[in-house]
């Protein structure tokens, strides 16, 4: 069957060995499953929230801090049944959650593995971590198996999305989808220890010299969901060796910078918002993608 799961419609027979833009086939690739402890505080509490960081990406932003598994360089093969396997074992390693991360082009056996777990006793909340980059009628498959939504919302200026992620579509696909993950989860619900349990984070990523467009997303965010969601404006970039042809990128943010856009957000009335001290921006928050827990 041709793939048409994500906006770059490769069309390509991904169940017969056939690459996508993704740079996968249909069997699942997963680098990386373990207690994740670097998400908002909501997400990964003090237990951890229980990451399955899965190979590929249909985006493919040129400064993407988990490039090593979004080019498909690593990763270990595994069917449905293993992922349940795994949604089980974070489970009983007391996880908040299933974390899935970048898991767009996996849809379709992801939520077979899902299937197979929740009839198995699978009962913690599942969090849908995406770029955003989605269509509306893949996420409608979603509906009832994810509880909560952590899309990024990387770009409102088509130029500079062309430029750093080769999609000038991105703006208008990421208003639609994120629009469909609301309708699904709506409003933010929390258990008695401030832990969500239903609802949506929206991310946004700083980028160097992109102050003008950072603000037009937490503007547009803000505008548009008021306090229904969370925002979690994040400082932590770190450029890494590929962004050396794109010289604008190969730095921090600056805390000027970043205290910009928060003094804005703040300013526009944004109270359900994460942000990053200082510090965080010289963390690392990359994991080792050595196939733990696969």
């Amino acid at each position: 069957m041709k793939c048409y799961l994500c906006p770059r419609n490769c069309g390509v027979d991904r169940d017969h060995g056939e690459l996508g833009f993704c740079r996968e086939t249909n069997e699942i690739v997963a680098a990386r499953a373990a207690l994740h402890f670097w998400e908002e505080p909501c997400i990964s509490g003090e237990a951890g929230s229980g990451a399955v960081f899965f190979a590929g990406c249909n985006l493919q932003c040129v400064f993407c801090q988990n490039a090593s598994i979004a080019r498909a360089e690593t990763g270990k093969t595994i069917s449905a049944e293993r992922l349940a396997d795994i949604f089980l074992e974070l489970q009983e390693k007391h996880a908040l959650n299933i974390n899935l991360v970048t898991p767009t082009h996996f849809v379709l056996p992801i939520i077979e593995a899902l299937k197979i777990s929740t009839a198995r006793g699978l009962e913690i909340p599942v969090v849908y971590n995406t770029s955003a980059y989605e269509k509306v009628a893949t996420l409608k498959r979603l509906e009832g198996y994810v509880s909560v939504f952590l899309p990024d919302f990387k770009y409102l200026d088509a130029d500079i999305s062309r430029k750093y992620s080769n999609a000038a579509d991105y703006p208008g696909i990421a208003k639609a989808a994120l629009q469909e993950m609301f309708r699904q989860v709506g409003k933010p619900v929390f258990d008695s220890n401030g832990r969500m349990e239903k609802g949506m984070i929206v991310r946004h990523l700083m980028l160097p010299g992109c102050l003008k467009d950072s603000k037009a997303v937490i503007k547009y965010l803000y505008e548009t969901y008021g306090d229904d969601i969370f925002i979690s404006i994040m400082n932590q970039y770190t450029p890494l060796p590929q962004v050396k042809r794109f010289p604008e990128l190969d730095r921090r943010i600056s805390e000027q910078e970043y205290d910009q856009l928060v003094d804005y957000a703040i300013a526009l009335g944004v109270e359900n918002a994460f942000i990053q001290d200082g510090d965080t921006a010289a963390e690392s928050f990359i994991p080792d993608f050595d196939n733990e827990g696969v």
